[in-house]
């Protein structure tokens, strides 16, 4: 057993969960591109999905807004599993790359348009169909991706939801589509033995460094949270966008 490799998984959880603790988000996407510098995108996928799952469990007990979340998001997140399920084999496929490439810029300008304060709003009325529709896009990218962010983070904020509530209402959705791409994985054989210890330890340092984030958000004011989670955003895009055209251009 490779001891240096475990704490290596400890360590790029712990970070990745101290993000997710924070924002509310960001487990997923922080661990793999962190993990996929030393092994394939796949192999890091199959070690961060069970984490991510449980996280997101966690997450969503966390607060009491669940019952409001359910009966407002349900269109957002059965349009999410229709379009996980249906891309089945797109982040495997060729073009994979390609569309990290597009939602790291999209975090990037998503970020752009929030710190200047450009507000969107989505009618209480409208909500519904509007959630079903951004459900399938976002369904259908998180298939070929792994994350789920585009466009639902936005939706979630045009619906009015902040701080402790949307945090809550991301640890519902992202268990909804974590278990759904992990139906993905499994029909792929991504998902096996091998993975079960890397991954015992990297939900360990998931919790520890969730519990750390969670502290700290509880310190901020909502104006603080907010410029915080979109410069995060932003800097995961340039991140995800950076790292992945270096790769293509070798």
């Amino acid at each position: 057993m490779d001891y240096t490799f475990l704490f290596l998984i400890a360590c790029v959880f712990m970070l990745a969960g101290f993000v997710k603790g924070v924002i509310g988000l960001g487990l997923p996407t922080v661990a793999m591109g962190l993990l996929a510098t030393r092994m394939p995108p796949s192999h890091a996928l199959a070690i961060v999905i069970v984490p991510a799952i449980v996280t997101n469990i966690w997450q969503t007990f966390v607060g009491p807004y669940l019952r409001d979340i359910t009966r407002r998001l349900w269109p957002l997140m059965i349009g999410t599993v229709i379009g996980i399920l249906s891309g089945a084999g797109l982040m495997t496929g060729p073009y994979a790359p390609y569309g990290t490439v597009v939602l790291g810029l999209l975090l990037v300008i998503y970020a752009i348009i929030g710190l200047a304060k450009v507000r969107f709003s989505v009618p209480a009325r409208h909500e519904k169909w509007i959630g079903g529709i951004v459900g399938l896009v976002t369904g259908v990218i998180s298939a070929a991706t792994g994350v789920q962010v585009i466009p639902s983070m936005p939706f979630m904020q045009a619906i009015g939801m902040e701080k402790d509530e949307l945090v809550q209402a991301l640890g519902v959705f992202f268990t909804t589509a974590t278990v759904a791409l992990a139906f993905n994985l499994t029909g792929a054989g991504l998902l096996n033995a091998a993975t079960t210890i890397p991954a015992a330890v990297g939900m360990a340092g998931a919790f520890a460094g969730m519990y750390l984030g969670q502290v700290l958000r509880a310190r901020m004011d909502a104006e603080t949270f907010r410029r915080w989670f979109l410069i995060a955003m932003m800097l995961l895009g340039f991140y995800l966008a950076g790292e992945m055209i270096a790769r293509l251009s070798h």
